[in-house]
């Protein structure tokens, strides 16, 4: 069975076996220092409403609730640092870890990493480039996320180049038609829209990530029937993801709202089990 726990991730990770896991992704909190909210809208036309879309027509806006969390941490490395040492520890032999994170932290998670894992472990700093919502004026608009790739044992680790999806040339023209067709492997700098306000995938967790990126991680660093952890599970898309691979996953998170909204994405999916 799939698994999904409501509760503090350190004392559920504390109980996983060692050399367990063969792929964990974390998109924990960014100590961003404010409060991450998402608000969900309906809009239905209305001669007299409040805002005015599509030719010019009329629409009421009506606001169906509000999910947040805060991203405020006094001491970052120390609620952060206990979870990576027992990712590390459970971890299969092959296993990999993908931390997600943003600018503000993420020069200290690697010397932690580092120090946890071995410098030696360490295969890529990926960013995730996007350009959508508000732009800075005072200075370069911050666009893009990090995500520290890390193995076990940089001598036997999952990476099934063959399953990657692939992107379009840049310059089609001076590759030749059949390499153009294929397209080329992703670089270690991913172009990826967010998940959109409209976009069909947006379910209101605040911090929702797009499934496509997760697709990507899960298909290169697992394997069909492996297991798939996620202790920052948010939205639950690493879940969706793995139903839709053929990989099994635990999902975690502690705020009730995440688990709300997981509860509603994973309506009628028989095979999880939902743990307090």
């Amino acid at each position: 069975m799939n698994q999904i726990y409501s509760g503090d991730n350190l004392p559920i990770l504390k109980d996983i076996p060692n050399d367990s896991i063969n792929l964990i992704y974390i998109d924990p909190p960014f100590n961003s220092q404010k409060v991450q909210s998402r608000t969900q809208l309906k809009t239905t036309k209305d001669p007299n409403g409040d805002r005015i879309g599509f030719m010019g027509k009329s629409y009421k806006t009506e606001e169906l609730g509000t999910k947040k969390y805060a991203d405020v941490f006094d001491d970052y490395e120390g609620f952060i640092r206990p979870r990576l040492e027992e990712a590390f520890r459970i971890l299969a032999p092959n296993g990999s870890l993908y931390f997600h994170i943003d600018y503000r932290e993420v020069h200290y998670c690697k010397i932690w990493l580092d120090q946890i894992f071995g410098r030696e472990c360490f295969m890529n700093e990926i960013i995730w480039a996007y350009d959508y919502g508000a732009k800075s004026k005072s200075k370069w608009p911050a666009k893009h996320d990090n995500i520290l790739f890390y193995v076990k044992d940089p001598k036997n680790y999952t990476f099934n180049v063959e399953d990657i999806d692939r992107e379009p040339y840049m310059a089609p023209g001076l590759c030749g038609p059949e390499k153009a067709a294929r397209g080329k492997l992703p670089t270690d700098t991913w172009w990826w829209t967010i998940v959109g306000t409209n976009s069909k995938e947006r379910n209101g967790y605040p911090t929702q990530k797009p499934l496509g990126i997760i697709n990507r991680i899960i298909r290169a660093s697992s394997n069909p029937g492996d297991v798939v952890l996620d202790f920052f599970a948010g939205s639950g898309t690493v879940g969706e993801s793995c139903l839709k691979l053929d990989r099994k996953f635990i999902l975690v998170d502690n705020n009730p709202q995440a688990i709300e909204v997981m509860q509603n994405r994973f309506e009628g999916v028989s095979e999880i089990e939902w743990i307090q």
